[in-house]
């Protein structure tokens, strides 16, 4: 298929924005947002705002719907401004307590596996079986192989001056707990899945998760958030692609809230999560209340398009245990 979108200059796309229904209260602040910001990154905080058309059903005999280029009445250019800017802040805050929660579960693994053997990262021995040896699709490695890869490469890449001091006393093998400086959210989660039972277990008690398998899949999720928050990419609404898991009802009394399939695939779960975590590393912290002042200054635009933290995914009553 050939590309048929022409080139559009900022002018131009304002223009079109109108045509399509959206007021421009502002047109030189609204010119000023689309060169520093960029048309289609906005774009994705003015889609909500997007007429929707009713194009079938599904096999529920739910409607299917798809959106057209009109805006509904009464959408305004500030209101994806507003947006976009309440998602910017929010990733900030979630990066800085993302980076207390990487950096104490990188001492956790490092302190239990390193106990056994400064270089337990090195042999398959330290992993579970048949997590270690788990294949996917058509490559020959394994995930023990993988993941030794990746390991080998990001201290290969790093620049940091302990790395170079240590390879210069001691020789090229760093043990675990020099090592780990060197990898990112995603390694550190790839290790953890492949460690023995016993171990996933006494970390993941250590942040009253009694489910080895559940804390698994957080680590995971978190790592997805990580990713979300560093390219700068939408968060505040997305469907959530690796959604984590749920502990029993009445284990964690916060999770009861989210045993509901559209909660599960947004992410405020996954902000509950952080919160639950950060807590833990540091029970003195005020970072959730922080980012619940946030949450609440959420920016509900005045038009026919209703929007709200319940697009999020948060539960009727959130405010109630967010504090706790």
């Amino acid at each position: 298929m050939a590309y048929d979108r022409p080139w559009k200059s900022f002018q131009e796309q304002l223009a079109l924005l109108t045509v399509r229904g959206m007021q421009v209260g502002d047109e030189s602040a609204a010119l000023e947002y689309l060169e520093r910001v960029g048309y289609y990154r906005l774009s994705a905080y003015w889609y909500p705002f997007r007429v929707f058309e009713t194009v079938g059903h599904d096999r529920h005999d739910r409607p299917i719907t798809r959106a057209t280029d009109q805006f509904v009445p009464g959408t305004q250019f500030v209101y994806a401004v507003r947006l976009y800017l309440f998602d910017k802040e929010l990733r900030l805050r979630l990066t800085d307590a993302l980076e207390r929660i990487e950096i104490a579960l990188r001492v956790d693994i490092a302190y239990l596996l390193g106990e056994s053997d400064a270089f337990a990262h090195l042999h398959r021995a330290t992993f579970h079986p048949s997590f270690a040896r788990r294949k996917s699709g058509r490559d020959p490695r394994d995930s023990f192989e993988k993941w030794q890869e990746r390991c080998e490469g990001m201290e290969r890449r790093s620049k940091e001056d302990f790395v170079k001091h240590y390879r210069q006393k001691h020789g090229p093998r760093l043990p675990i707990w020099v090592a780990v400086e060197t990898w990112d959210f995603g390694t550190l989660s790839q290790l953890f899945a492949m460690m023995k039972v016993p171990d996933q277990i006494r970390i993941a008690q250590k942040y009253g998760v009694q489910d080895w398998k559940v804390f698994q899949s957080w680590l995971r999720s978190l790592n997805y958030l990580r990713n979300v928050c560093a390219h700068h990419s939408r968060l505040w609404n997305r469907n959530v692609i690796d959604q984590p898991r749920l502990p029993k009802p009445g284990e964690i009394v916060w999770c009861d809230a989210f045993h509901d399939e559209q909660r599960l695939a947004r992410p405020f779960l996954l902000l509950s999560i952080v919160r639950h975590m950060t807590l833990v590393v540091c029970p003195n912290t005020g970072w959730h209340r922080r980012l619940q002042a946030h949450l609440e200054r959420f920016p509900v635009p005045h038009s026919r398009r209703r929007l709200s933290l319940e697009d999020m995914g948060a539960p009727p009553g959130w405010e109630r245990w967010w504090t706790e």
